[in-house]
C-alpha cells in the first residue's frame, strides 16, 4: 500500500515588528497615532470637502432667502385677496402714485388687525417706540441683547447639566434606569407652570430667568449627548480596551470626539430653546429689559399698533436664528470637515 505523504502547512510568523506592539492588557495604556486614529472618526478628505461644505452652504442661504421671498409674497397676496381696503399714494422718483385696491373678497385672518401689510411691519422699526423718542428698532435691539444675554447664560448652564448627566449614564446604567424617566417627565410639566416657581424661590432677577432657561434646554443635550457618547464604533471599544484604557481615557479619546456630531445638533436644538425659555422666564419675574416686556405692552395696545407686536415676533425670531447661527459657526470651526454633521436642526 502507497503511503500518501501529508504534506506539512507552513504559517506566516508574525513577529513583533509587524505587530507595532503588545496587547498585554497589563500594559499601561499610552495613545499614540496609531491608537487615536478610529474607524469611527473620519479623516480630512482635502479641499473637495470645503468646497462640497461651501456649496452646501450657499445652497441653504440660498433656500432661505427663497423661502422667505415666498412667505412675503403669499402674506402679501392673501392681504391682495381677502384684507381690508387699502391705499398707496406718494412721490417716487418724481412721479406721483396714487393706487386704491378693493379685494374681491373678505377673510378675516387676511384683515389689518390680523394680519397688517409687510410694509406697515417694516415702517414699525424705524417709526419712535415713543413720541420724540428713539426708533422701535433701537429700544428692541436692545432688549433682544438683554434676553439674548440670559438666553446665553441658560444655555450654558442646560448644556453642561446635560451633558453632565449623559455621561453619568453612559457609566451607570442603574442611574440611566432610575433617572431617565425622571428626566422626560420634567419635560412634560408646561414651562409656564413651572417658571413662577423657580423665580418666586430663587428671586435672582435675571439669573432666575436663566436657570429657566436651563431647565428647558438641559433635554435635548442630555439626549443627544447619550446617543452621541455611544455612537462609537464596537472595534474602537475593543482596541482600547486591549490596550487597559481607564473609562476616563475611553470617555476623552473616544466617547467625546465621537459624540461631537451628535452633541453639536442637539445644542442647535436647545440653543432656539433658550431664546423660548428666556422670553417666557421673564414674564413672572416682571424684568421690564427684555423682550417679554416688549410683548406684554404691544398686546395691551394691539387693536391700535398691531406692527408693533409683529416687529416684536420678528425680532424674537431673529434672536433665535443668530443664536443657531452662532452654534453652527462652532460647530464648524471645531471638526472642521472631520466629522458627518447631523442636520437635526
Amino acid at each position: 500500500m502507497r503511503r500518501c505523504a501529508s504534506r506539512k502547512r507552513s504559517w506566516p510568523r508574525v513577529s513583533r515588528s509587524s505587530t507595532g506592539r503588545s496587547t498585554s492588557p497589563t500594559r499601561p495604556f499610552r495613545p499614540d497615532a496609531s491608537v487615536t486614529a478610529l474607524p469611527s472618526i473620519a479623516q480630512p478628505r482635502g479641499a473637495s470637502l470645503g468646497l462640497a461644505r461651501e456649496t452646501r452652504s450657499a445652497r441653504r442661504v440660498v433656500g432661505f432667502v427663497v423661502v422667505l421671498l415666498a412667505v412675503l409674497v403669499v402674506w402679501e397676496l392673501a392681504k391682495w385677496l381677502g384684507g381690508d381696503p387699502w391705499r398707496i399714494h406718494g412721490t417716487v422718483l418724481g412721479l406721483r402714485i396714487d393706487y386704491e385696491h378693493l379685494p374681491p373678497t373678505h377673510w378675516r385672518i387676511a384683515d389689518d388687525l390680523s394680519l397688517p401689510h409687510v410694509w406697515d411691519v417694516a415702517r414699525a422699526f424705524v417709526d419712535p417706540a415713543q413720541r420724540n423718542g428713539p426708533p422701535l428698532g433701537l429700544v428692541l435691539a436692545g432688549q433682544a441683547l438683554f434676553t439674548f444675554r440670559e438666553a446665553v447664560i441658560g444655555f450654558v448652564f442646560g448644556g453642561l447639566l446635560g451633558l453632565g448627566l449623559a455621561v453619568w449614564f453612559v457609566h451607570s446604567r442603574l442611574a440611566e434606569r432610575a433617572l431617565v424617566p425622571y428626566v422626560v417627565a420634567s419635560q412634560t410639566v408646561p414651562i409656564l407652570a413651572i417658571s413662577p416657581i423657580i423665580v418666586s424661590a430663587t428671586k435672582a432677577g435675571w439669573l432666575s430667568v436663566a436657570i429657566v432657561t436651563a431647565y428647558l434646554t438641559f433635554f435635548p443635550v442630555t439626549i443627544g449627548a447619550l446617543r452621541g457618547l455611544r455612537a462609537a464604533d464596537q472595534r474602537a471599544f475593543e482596541l482600547f480596551r486591549s490596550y487597559a484604557a481607564s473609562n476616563r481615557q475611553i470617555l476623552w479619546l473616544l466617547r467625546l470626539p465621537s459624540s461631537l456630531p451628535y452633541l453639536f445638533a442637539a445644542l442647535r436644538i436647545a440653543a432656539a430653546a433658550s431664546v423660548i425659555g428666556a422670553i417666557i422666564g421673564e414674564i413672572p419675574a416682571g424684568i421690564p429689559d427684555g423682550l417679554a416686556s416688549a410683548i406684554i405692552n404691544y398686546n395691551q395696545y394691539y387693536v391700535t399698533a398691531p406692527e408693533r407686536l409683529w416687529a416684536t415676533i420678528i425680532l424674537c425670531s431673529v434672536v433665535g436664528l443668530v443664536f443657531v447661527g452662532l452654534v453652527k459657526v462652532a460647530e464648524g470651526r471645531l471638526l472642521r470637515g472631520r466629522y458627518r454633521t447631523l442636520d437635526l436642526a
